[in-house]
C-alpha cells in the first residue's frame, strides 16, 4: 500500500532533489541536486531513508503539506519554524531538525514570511522515478522530479505506508544538537581567468563586502558590491567549462556565483571558484 502527500501550497521554488545527476556534464547536463547535501542527509536520516534519497528542497519560505489517506512521516532539516494543524483545527508549533508524522487530514506549514529560510523536507519512503540516474529536478531541461518542474498546489506525492515492510519503528525523532550556523569566510581558489582583472579589482574582490541580491535561484546568485573592472583582456573569453562555485564576472562587474543548476560552459571570465566545502553555506 502507499500513502499520498498533497502539496497544499508550494512555497518558494520547492522542487524534488537528491544528490544529483552524475556523469552528464560533458553533454551539457548539470548535476542539479540539493544545494546543501548535508541537510538532505540529515532530513533523510530523521525518517530512516537512505541518505541520498529524493526529498523536497525549498529556497525561501516552505510548502504546506497534507496527509491524504494514510499517515506520512516527514523529516525537517533547516532553521525554520513549522506549524502542525490537526483535523480538529488545533495547531501546534515546532522548530525543525526533527521528524513529524501526519495523520490523514492533518497538514504541516513550513516556515513563514517572517522567518524565511530555505531547507529540506524528507518524506519517508518517497517514490520518484529516476531520469538519467537521478530524481533531481532540473527545471531548465524539464528533467526529474514531477514533470521536471517546481512543485505546484494540488500536486500529490506517493510514499510508503507506515510502518515500512521491514517493520522499523515510526517513532518521531529529533536532532538534540542542530548544526550551528558557520559565519566564517567563504574560501575560493583564484581563477581560472583571474588574469582578466588588475590588482585593484582582485583586492576589491577579496576585501570588500558583497551581498546576495534578489536575483538568485538554483542556477546561481548575483552578488551586489563594488564593481570588478576588467583589464584590457576584456569581459569575454572563449566559452569554456564551468562548475558549481564558478564566479563569473560579466561586463557590469557584478559577480555571479554558479550553483547546482548552473550551466556547464560560459563565456564570462571567472575570477575565482568557491571551494566545494563552502558552497552549501553560500
Amino acid at each position: 500500500m502507499t500513502a499520498t502527500l498533497e502539496i497544499v501550497s508550494p512555497g518558494a521554488l520547492a522542487t524534488i532533489q537528491d544528490l544529483g545527476r552524475l556523469g552528464w556534464r560533458r553533454l551539457g547536463v548539470p548535476r542539479a541536486g540539493a544545494l546543501d547535501p548535508a541537510l538532505l542527509r540529515i532530513a533523510n536520516a530523521l525518517v530512516g531513508n537512505a541518505d541520498g534519497a529524493a526529498a523536497i528542497e525549498f529556497f525561501v519560505t516552505g510548502p504546506t503539506l497534507k496527509a491524504v489517506d494514510e499517515p506520512v512521516q516527514l523529516g525537517l532539516a533547516g532553521n525554520f519554524p513549522i506549524t502542525l494543524q490537526r483535523v480538529n483545527g488545533e495547531r501546534k508549533q515546532f522548530d525543525a531538525w526533527r521528524s513529524v508524522t501526519l495523520q490523514p487530514g492533518e497538514s504541516l506549514r513550513i516556515g513563514s514570511p517572517r522567518a524565511a529560510r530555505g531547507g529540506i523536507v524528507a518524506v519517508r519512503g518517497l517514490s520518484i522515478p529516476a531520469v538519467l540516474g537521478s530524481a533531481a529536478t532540473y527545471t531548465r531541461a524539464r528533467l526529474g522530479g514531477l514533470g521536471g518542474r517546481a512543485l505546484q498546489a494540488g500536486d500529490k506525492l506517493t510514499a510508503a505506508t507506515l510502518p515500512l515492510h521491514d517493520g522499523t519503528a515510526t517513532r518521531d525523532r529529533h536532532l538534540p544538537r542542530p548544526p550551528v550556523a558557520d559565519r566564517s569566510t567563504i574560501r575560493v581558489v583564484p581563477g581560472p581567468q583571474a588574469d582578466h582583472f588588475d590588482a585593484a579589482a582582485l583586492e576589491a574582490f577579496f576585501a570588500a563586502e558583497y551581498q546576495v541580491s534578489a536575483d538568485a535561484d538554483r542556477m546561481g546568485v548575483r552578488l551586489h558590491g563594488p564593481a570588478l573592472v576588467h583589464n584590457a583582456k576584456g569581459a569575454e573569453v572563449v566559452s569554456d567549462a564551468t562548475v558549481p562555485g564558478s564566479i563569473q564576472v560579466p561586463g557590469n562587474g557584478q559577480a555571479i556565483v554558479l550553483l547546482a543548476d548552473g550551466q556547464t560552459a560560459g563565456g564570462y571570465p571567472k575570477i575565482a571558484t568557491v571551494i566545494s566545502a563552502d558552497l552549501p553555506r553560500l
